[in-house]
């Protein structure tokens, strides 16, 4: 052998011995699809999700990736934009199933696109993690693939009732308009169950149509009825658009409460002072205090995780959005697999703590384990008034 022959033989055995360790050092991956509305109307939450499983997973990698068996897997995220279109969001869902072959769901925003997309996971058996759908409607299907990360609409609407009994006059007049789907409309129809229970009068019920952008009709009519307590169901630009109008009608309410749009800076930037006031309930709130068993540990270093990638403090969706990611891998972790129906049964099975709160799932795969809290704005910020456990203020 010469010796030109010789080096290029030796260089074929590196090449070789290179491609071969790359095989074996190729980092096993676990793909997750999440189909989330990142333009159109509900854009602003599509993007908050988005900052909270991308905030997880860049965690989750940099820690070494999730751990199942004896094999260590990345994370990589599949994002599919539906445009704020439902339908859409279910097209996408099955194409990331069927056709990017991700191995779970990251459900998209909201009751409605979520439970819509929930057929198209229970008939391919993917475990799908609902981020952010709180109505019952979602999850008394039958489904099994399906856990969702809110606890139910009441546990916002009863609290917000007691609160508005204790400093509203005995048989309070209340007003409430919601936005026509799901979420909003169950959201807003626990409302008047729970003003109903503590002898509130319902002197108006109205809904408005999604994209809606004159509400003037409406408040007009509300005006009329001389409500003591306002409630609005809707998003962040819903909220922002019916205050503003509000004030045009010249309309005013003993308390005024609006969900969830106060849960995001934007409501308050937008509006500036006709912000203040303004009550709301939400899932999560930076302020609480919990010690997890997940990749943050503690809600602290969460915020503060948070606020060193973002520059802001996170909200209830960024939150959530990462939550959805640490219960999917402590399900993938405890099962020590990556098979579908075993993870969905670790799901099924969970009780774990979190940054979030404690996670804990019902027969139905809601999870009932948290307690909600409920917040103002008062001069410009955020303060969290129930429960007393991390309670801020008090309402005014």
């Amino acid at each position: 052998m010469t010796l030109r022959q010789h080096l290029g033989a030796m260089a074929l055995l590196a090449a070789a011995t290179l491609t071969a360790c790359g095989t074996v050092l190729a980092q096993a991956t676990i793909k997750i699809g999440a189909p989330l509305p990142m333009t159109g109307a509900l854009s602003p939450e599509g993007q908050r999700l988005k900052q909270g499983h991308d905030l997880w997973a860049e965690a989750v990698n940099k820690a070494g990736g999730i751990q199942a068996g004896s094999t260590r897997y990345k994370v990589e995220l599949v994002y599919a934009d539906y445009q704020s279109n439902t339908p859409r969001a279910v097209q996408l869902a099955d194409k990331l199933i069927t056709q990017d072959k991700v191995d779970y769901i990251f459900a998209p925003f909201g009751s409605g696109a979520t439970k819509a997309v929930s057929a198209v996971t229970e008939k391919n058996e993917v475990p799908n993690i609902a981020a952010t759908a709180s109505s019952v409607e979602v999850f008394n299907q039958g489904h099994k693939y399906i856990f969702g990360l809110f606890t139910p609409n009441d546990s916002l609407t009863e609290p917000l009732a007691d609160l508005a009994k204790a400093r509203l006059p005995a048989g309070a007049r209340v007003a409430v308009l919601a936005r026509n789907d799901l979420f909003p409309s169950a959201l807003a129809a626990e409302l008047e169950k729970s003003a109903k229970k503590r002898g509130f009068e319902i002197v108006y019920s109205g809904k408005y149509a999604i994209g809606a952008l004159d509400h003037s009709g409406a408040l007009v009519q509300v005006k009329a009825a001389r409500p003591d307590w306002l409630f609005v169901s809707g998003y962040t630009n819903d909220m922002i658009l019916v205050r503003k109008q509000m004030q045009d009608a010249g309309l005013a309410a003993g308390m005024l409460t609006m969900v969830i749009g106060p849960s995001y800076r934007e409501f308050t930037e937008s509006i500036g002072p006709l912000a203040e006031n303004v009550s709301s309930a939400v899932w999560w709130h930076p302020v609480a205090n919990y010690s997890g068993q997940d990749v943050f540990g503690s809600t602290e270093k969460y915020v503060t995780a948070f606020r060193q990638k973002y520059g802001s403090d996170p909200d209830y969706a960024n939150a959530v959005g990462s939550l959805a990611g640490v219960v999917l891998q402590a399900a993938i972790e405890k099962a020590a697999s990556t098979d579908r129906k075993a993870v969905r049964e670790q799901l099924a099975r969970m009780d774990l703590k979190t940054f979030f709160g404690p996670v804990a799932f019902d027969r139905h795969g809601m999870v009932n384990s948290y307690v909600p809290p409920v917040f103002q704005i008062q001069s410009g910020r955020s303060v969290v008034v129930y429960p007393a456990s991390i309670a801020t203020g008090s309402l005014k």
